[in-house]
Parts: C-alpha cells; sequence; structure tokens
C-alpha cells in the first residue's frame, strides 16, 4: 500500500472515530491516539524523509491537508459535546414548579443565649434592669476603678489581652490610658455608678476574655453576668437571700447553696457560693469531685474604694455586687462535663435545647 494510500485510509478512520466520540473525554482520547505525537498522522509526517524524492513532495502536501482537515472536524466535533454537555446540564438543574417546596429548618436561640435570658428574666422580675458597656475597655474601668493594685497578677499580659503594644513592659504598672478586653463585666457597674445615681439594681450580661487554655472547665472567651447593687442600708443578708432565689429559680427548689468566704480586690467580705450537686443530691459523686458541692459564682458587698473610685457616697450608701459565667450554668443546669462543647457548634448536641 502507497504513502497516499495511507493517508486516504487514515483520512476515513479520522471521520469515522472523532465523528462517533460521545464526549468530550473520549474526544480527546481520539485526539491523541490520531493527531498527538505518537499518533497515526504524526507518524505519516515523521515518516517523508525515507520516501523517495519525486514523492516526497505529493505525499507531504497531503499530509498536511489532512491535518488541516482533522483540525477542523475536531474543533467542529468539539464545539458540538461543549454544547451538548451545556444542554444536559441546564436541563439537570432546571426547575420542576410542580414539585412541592422545601421546608427550610428553623432555627433557634443557643444554649448559652438561652441560660442568659432566663438568668436576666429571673432578675428583672425582681426589679433589676440590663446595663450594657464596651468589650474594648480602658485599664482604669476594668482594674483601676474595681481596686486592682499596679502589681495584681490580673493585669499582666500573661492573662489579659492588651490592645497596645506591651513588649516593652518595664514600668511599674500598666498606663490609664491603655485598652483591654475586659476580663470581666464588672467595669459596667463601675460605669454605671458613675453615670447613675442610686438606688441601683443592674445586671450586666456580655462576652469576656482571657488568656486561659480551654478545657472542661475554662474558655479565653465566654458569657459572663454581673449584678450591682448600691442603696441604702444593704446588707450581706440582702446578698444572701437574692442568691438563694436566684439558684432556686434557676435550678430548682430543692437546690441549697453554701457560702465559702474567699477574697476578690472589689469587694470586701467576699464569698464564693456553691450550689448543692445535682447529679447526686449533695451526696458526693465523681461529677462533684465527691464533695457534694459545685461552684457556681462569687460575690461580696462593695468595698468603700470602688464606691470612692465611682463618685458614690459610702457614708450613705452600701451595696453588693456578684459574677457568674453563664456558660458554666448552663454547664451546670443540663450536667455538662465539659464547657467547651457549648462552642463547638455540633449540631447533633446542640439540637437537643
Amino acid at each position: 500500500m502507497s504513502a497516499l494510500d495511507n493517508i486516504a485510509q487514515l483520512r476515513e478512520e479520522i471521520q469515522t472515530r472523532l465523528g462517533s466520540a460521545s464526549n468530550l473525554s473520549q474526544l480527546e482520547d481520539e485526539r491523541v491516539s490520531l493527531l498527538g505525537r505518537s499518533g497515526a498522522l504524526t507518524a505519516i509526517l515523521r515518516g517523508l524523509g525515507s520516501l523517495d524524492p519525486a514523492e516526497r513532495g505529493v505525499v507531504g502536501k497531503a499530509a498536511n491537508e489532512l491535518r488541516v482537515e482533522a483540525e477542523s472536524l475536531l474543533e467542529a466535533r468539539k464545539a458540538q459535546l461543549s454544547a451538548a454537555a451545556l444542554d444536559a446540564k441546564v436541563a439537570a438543574g432546571r426547575l420542576d414548579v410542580s414539585l412541592p417546596g422545601r421546608t427550610m429548618p428553623l432555627g433557634a436561640a443557643h444554649l448559652i443565649s438561652q441560660i442568659r435570658d432566663e438568668i436576666i428574666d429571673i432578675f428583672c422580675g425582681i426589679g433589676y434592669r440590663v446595663a450594657e458597656g464596651p468589650e474594648a475597655e480602658l485599664d482604669f474601668y476594668n482594674f483601676t476603678a474595681l481596686n486592682h493594685e499596679p502589681q495584681h497578677p490580673a493585669r499582666s499580659a500573661s492573662d489579659t489581652f492588651y490592645l497596645v503594644d506591651r513588649s516593652d513592659d518595664e514600668h511599674e504598672g500598666p498606663e490609664p490610658s491603655e485598652v483591654v478586653l475586659r476580663t470581666h463585666t464588672s467595669p459596667v457597674q463601675v460605669r454605671t455608678m458613675v453615670r447613675d445615681e442610686p438606688p441601683i439594681y443592674v445586671l450586666a450580661p456580655g462576652k469576656v476574655y482571657r488568656r486561659d487554655t480551654a478545657d472542661p472547665t475554662h474558655l479565653p472567651q465566654f458569657t459572663q453576668m454581673e449584678g450591682l447593687v448600691v442603696d441604702e442600708g444593704i446588707t450581706f443578708a440582702d446578698l444572701r437571700g437574692t442568691l438563694d432565689y436566684f439558684v432556686r429559680e434557676m435550678f430548682g427548689a430543692d437546690r441549697k447553696t453554701r457560702f465559702r468566704p474567699h477574697f476578690f480586690p472589689f469587694t470586701e467580705p467576699s464569698a464564693e457560693v456553691d450550689v448543692s450537686c445535682g447529679i447526686c443530691g449533695g451526696s458526693g459523686c465523681r461529677f462533684c469531685g465527691n464533695t457534694g458541692w459545685i461552684e457556681i459564682l462569687g460575690c461580696g458587698m462593695v468595698d468603700p474604694m470602688v464606691f470612692t473610685h465611682s463618685g458614690v457616697d459610702t457614708e450613705k450608701y452600701t451595696g453588693f455586687a456578684f459574677g457568674m459565667g453563664v456558660d458554666r450554668i448552663a454547664a451546670l443546669r443540663y450536667d455538662i462535663p465539659d464547657i467547651r462543647i457549648l462552642v463547638e457548634g455540633d449540631m447533633r448536641f446542640l439540637r437537643q435545647f
């Protein structure tokens, strides 16, 4: 068979194989097989050097004409298959208006938000109001006005997020102009006392930030709820009665409270409050460390120095303050052993609430 006969036969094969390709992937495979570096047409062109000089020009011309024809056929077939693929995709995504509508699931408040709102409802029911303040707080309101000494550990850059450069930290204590991510919502209490005249009965809910490593009982960002009362004749008995009422409303009438002496810079005297374990009823179990009690909040009578910083008359008024982690209250309410699960976004867990 002559070289021209081989070209004629290859022309028919190219027309057949390219025309029968059913998709773009198959078409590409045929292109490589026929026109690629190792393809049939390329082999003919490479063999021109072995032909008789008189025949070489005729065969070369016929081979090049076939290449042009094959490439034109390839482009035409590629356009056809691309259009067919697009039509199929459009048809697959076409909206059938006769189908029933898709029901979107309803959202719900996060468990932490639910508990926060419930705490607010409990205290607003006995005359409190909600106060708010900035999360990026001045050092004065976050520490100084709350009786923190310049060398207090909480003021160190290892415990608090500072929004200024503290790399050159050789001074005695933080400068008054420095800004921090608030470590508690107690600054809201100071701002309220500076702004408003007593009597004051407020709650200060909000996010707070500390340089803590996340573990079953701590988070670097969590929701806190602070309470403040400033009025004439306020005593520790008022504080205890208020928190006893809160514990019964939040955890049930059968739960008991225990007050333990403690220290906070902004209250004196100070106490930590425990609630009887809901798992064992106070008899002792693994959840409560076999003590029968679980810590829930800190509290105390407002230190006179805090009143002085806030412009409150210490001769006329007394008051108490308390603070609790809403995340921790949520965990204790539903016997959740690890508070990290509250913020991990696992919908299998969150849908239960």
